[in-house]
């Protein structure tokens, strides 16, 4: 069954955030857009650049009211450890989810239960705690910030205006569709 478009799983987390432990629940991520961002491990290799280029676009981000938060099967105090540790890392002032037992990965359904690291996957979510987009890659393959980015703005233009969509490569600004029996082979 698939996941898009339910609602979240309960959960309750504890967080590295701007220098400090927090707790996080689903309720946090009520009223506003959401990236939840799941990654297999700190002090690791492809992880870092991933985390890096969206804090590099993090403003982009908070432009579109949208939060990010990244989690792994780490402890928060891992999470402090690396922040602490790594120039990349450091610049992150978005929550560090922890997630040793498991609970949140299990939850979306992304947990490796023989490694019991998180899957390389992304979620974006609506601010009714709705998952409109689900992206899960190799562990080998690291994703892009600025197509996350645009998957935001793409997902906000499709609940402002229901009765259009956004094709391929779609940027704001762009032409969008308006599904109907007239377009249909004509595109």
């Amino acid at each position: 069954m698939s996941i898009l478009n339910t609602r979240i799983p309960e959960f309750s987390v504890t967080a590295y955030v701007r220098g400090e432990f927090r707790e996080i629940t689903d309720q946090h991520l009520l009223g506003a857009w959401s990236v939840v961002f799941f990654y297999p491990a700190d002090f690791s290799f492809v992880c870092p650049t991933e985390l890096a280029d969206l804090a590099s676009l993090h403003g982009d981000f908070k432009e579109l009211q949208t939060e990010i938060y990244a989690v792994s099967t780490d402890t928060h105090f891992s999470h402090k450890a690396w922040h602490d540790a790594s120039d990349a890392i450091s610049a992150i002032d978005f929550p560090m989810l922890g997630d040793p037992a498991g609970q949140l990965t299990r939850g979306f359904g992304v947990m490796i239960e023989e490694t019991g690291l998180a899957e390389r996957a992304t979620f974006l979510i609506n601010p009714e705690g709705v998952i409109k987009a689900v992206e899960i890659s190799d562990g080998a393959v690291g994703r892009d910030a600025r197509d996350l980015l645009r998957k935001v703005r793409a997902a906000q233009w499709v609940a402002a205006n229901p009765e259009e969509v956004c094709p391929a490569r779609w940027v704001l600004g762009a032409d969008t569709l308006r599904p109907s029996a007239e377009l249909v082979g004509q595109i």
